[in-house]
């Protein structure tokens, strides 16, 4: 049997407490009764959040309402809500065809942002478009860490490499939020990590720093408290529609 090449990451310091932090805190928003009868508002509402928080971490920032009210007319902010609609259909094809989805996300974030004849094609780097094929050799394989351990790696490694040159961190999140999805952690997509790391404010790249600089434990461990934050913030979107 081929050895799995992330298991070692579970022996770097604090990552496999904090894996297990995060999946009780995403267990534990997954457990709220409105999640019964009421996910699809609570997935919606949970995806217009994590577009703003997304946006935002890109530098295009606007208050919650202004976005849900709509009418604003930036591209990456726009990009971001684009993606945010279309990651449901897309789970199933994220763990066979990754680098497709890859492409198609870059298509969504970056229209208006990017040349037409660039939408969707990775920069020429042959160093980029193998680590990319390795990458995308992890999320078609088989692999026993916890999904939020494979989906910050997802997420580190596409912001390091930056592989389309525009709205890559729009594209990166939305990979690590499919990872997510897609490998049973949060299978409703109700928690919205893309709030956990913009309200980690600088620490989200100061962590991006470390990893790009090999302090692989530090970026997954704020992987896992950004994911543990984002379930908070499922939680409160349950409650806020429990009490309408």
């Amino acid at each position: 049997m081929a050895r799995d090449p992330l298991q070692p990451l579970l022996v770097l310091p604090g990552v496999s407490a904090a894996a297990a932090a995060a999946r009780a805190d995403i267990d534990r928003l997954l457990s709220h009764r409105v999640l019964r009868r009421q996910s699809a508002p609570v997935s919606a509402e949970s995806a217009l959040r994590g577009a703003r928080a997304s946006a935002a971490l890109a530098g295009a920032a606007y208050q919650l309402e202004a976005v849900r009210a709509g009418g604003i007319d930036d591209v990456v902010l726009i990009g971001a809500l684009r993606v945010s609609a279309a990651l449901g259909s897309l789970v199933g094809t994220w763990s066979r065809a990754p680098l497709q989805v890859l492409a198609r996300l870059h298509v969504l974030a970056a229209t208006g942002q990017t040349p037409a004849d660039r939408l969707g094609q990775p920069i020429g780097d042959p160093a980029v478009g193998a680590r990319l094929a390795a990458l995308a050799g992890l999320l078609t394989g088989s692999t026993d860490v916890p999904a939020v351990v494979l989906a910050a790696v997802v997420h580190g490694e596409l912001l390091t490499l930056a592989p389309f040159g525009s709205a890559d961190g729009v594209v990166g999140r939305a990979a690590y939020r499919l990872t997510l999805v897609a490998r049973g952690l949060d299978p409703k997509s109700v928690s919205v990590p893309e709030v956990g790391h913009l309200e980690l404010g600088r620490e989200y790249d100061a962590a991006l720093a470390g990893y790009r600089s090999g302090d692989v434990a530090g970026w997954l461990r704020h992987c896992c408290a950004a994911v543990g934050l984002g379930a908070r913030e499922g939680l409160a979107v349950c409650e806020a529609i429990l009490r309408s």
